[in-house]
């Protein structure tokens, strides 16, 4: 039986993810099909439901629903919970758990390019939601100081 997954969000018809996971499943030999699902916000729990319905194998999270996701997860990673936010999550027979693989994908260059943080101030510039992987990153780094700036107030004055 062909296992499904998908990427959600809004917007979500630009995403890259079903031209760039369909042909790795093609190529892997693996019965598996990716698709983009549009979730409106506001829309988040009905459009899960219809997921679990359907028995989605899993599906990334991307804007506006990243945060907003943990509140449905039956369990989560470590990296969620220091994040506050997940990116994937596997359906297990109805019981989703979440993972959060932005703060290893922030940190997996900087490691590769053995650039020691330690000790560092950053400025990080942008307060978005990639913003809360790069800030856990960068703390099990060991940086010294990260000073946020924004081009919004709203967002700059959040406290992560």
């Amino acid at each position: 039986m062909t296992k499904t997954y998908a990427v959600i969000g809004d917007p979500i018809d630009h995403s890259l993810s079903p031209a760039l996971h369909n042909p790795a499943f093609a190529f892997l030999g693996l019965d598996c099909t990716y698709i983009a699902y549009r979730i409106p916000k506001g829309d988040l729990d009905d459009g899960i439901q219809d997921l679990k319905k359907i028995g989605i194998a899993g599906f990334n999270v991307t804007i506006p629903h990243k945060i907003d996701m943990m509140r449905l997860l039956d369990e989560t990673d470590e990296e969620c919970k220091m994040v506050g936010a997940t990116n994937t999550v596997v359906n297990t027979g109805g019981h989703l758990k979440g993972y959060n693989t932005d703060v290893d994908g922030f940190l997996d260059p900087i490691r590769k390019r053995k650039i020691d943080c330690k000790g560092c101030d950053v400025l990080l510039i942008g307060a978005g939601g990639a913003a809360r992987a790069v800030i856990v990153g960068f703390a099990k780094e060991k940086i010294r100081k990260i000073t946020i700036t924004n081009r919004t107030r709203m967002k700059r004055q959040k406290r992560w």
